[in-house]
C-alpha cells in the first residue's frame, strides 16, 4: 500500500471538485488531468459512474481503498440505512470532526494536528485519526497549537459553519448527535457508492 505524493491539483480535476480546499489556488477545476485531458471523454458507464463517486469520497477523506471498504462493510452489517450508517462512520473519524469544527483548513490539516498529538478528546491526547468520536465527547486543542498563527487565522475565520451535529463554543466542540448524509455539505452520491460495493 503506497502513499500518494503527486499534486493534489490533479486528484481534484480528476473528480471535478476542490477535494481539499485549495479554492481559488486550484485552476482548471473543469479540465481532466493528463495529456487528452481537455479533450474531453465520453459518457460514463453506470460502473464508470459509480466508480467515480467512490473514488473522489475516498480521497476526500483521505483514506486507501482497504481502509474505505472496510468503512462500507461495517456499514452494510448494520441494521438501518447503509448509505447514513457510512456518512456516520466517515463523519464521526476524529480528523474529519476537527476540520467540521474549523480548528483546521482542510483534513489534511486536520490530520496532521492529530498526529502531532495536538488534539484533546475529553480532557486526553489522541493522535488517531481514525478514531470514532461519541455522543457527549468534547474536543479541543492543546495550548501549542492554538498559538500556531494558521491555527489562529482559521479559527477566527467566521465563514466556517459548523455542521448541526457538532456544537462549538470558542475553542471547545462537542458531538451532540451523529452525523447523516444530509449534514454532508460535498456533492457525493452515496446511493452510488452502496451499488457499487453491492455488486
Amino acid at each position: 500500500m503506497g502513499k500518494y505524493t503527486g499534486p493534489k491539483d490533479r486528484l481534484s480535476r480528476r473528480e471535478g471538485f476542490d477535494l481539499f480546499g485549495a479554492g481559488s489556488k486550484l485552476t482548471r477545476i473543469t479540465v481532466l488531468p493528463g495529456v487528452h485531458g481537455a479533450k474531453g471523454t465520453r459518457m460514463p458507464s453506470q460502473f464508470g459512474r459509480q466508480l467515480r463517486e467512490k473514488q473522489k469520497v475516498k480521497r476526500l477523506y483521505g483514506l486507501y481503498e482497504k481502509q474505505f471498504s472496510n468503512y462500507v462493510k461495517k456499514a452494510l452489517v448494520t441494521l438501518g440505512n447503509t448509505g447514513d450508517k457510512l456518512i456516520e462512520l466517515l463523519e464521526r473519524r476524529l480528523d474529519n470532526v476537527v476540520f467540521r469544527l474549523g480548528f483546521a483548513p482542510s483534513r489534511p490539516a486536520a490530520r496532521q494536528l492529530v498526529s502531532h498529538r495536538h488534539v484533546l478528546v475529553n480532557g486526553k491526547r489522541l493522535n488517531i485519526a481514525s478514531y470514532q468520536v461519541k455522543l457527549g465527547d468534547t474536543i479541543t486543542l492543546s495550548s501549542k497549537a492554538q498559538a500556531m498563527a494558521a491555527v489562529k487565522e482559521t479559527i477566527e475565520d467566521k465563514s466556517v459553519k459548523i455542521p448541526s451535529w457538532l456544537e462549538k463554543k470558542a475553542i471547545v466542540g462537542s458531538v451532540k448527535r451523529f452525523p447523516v448524509v444530509s449534514d454532508v455539505t460535498e456533492p457525493v452520491s452515496i446511493q452510488d457508492i452502496v451499488e457499487f460495493y453491492s455488486r
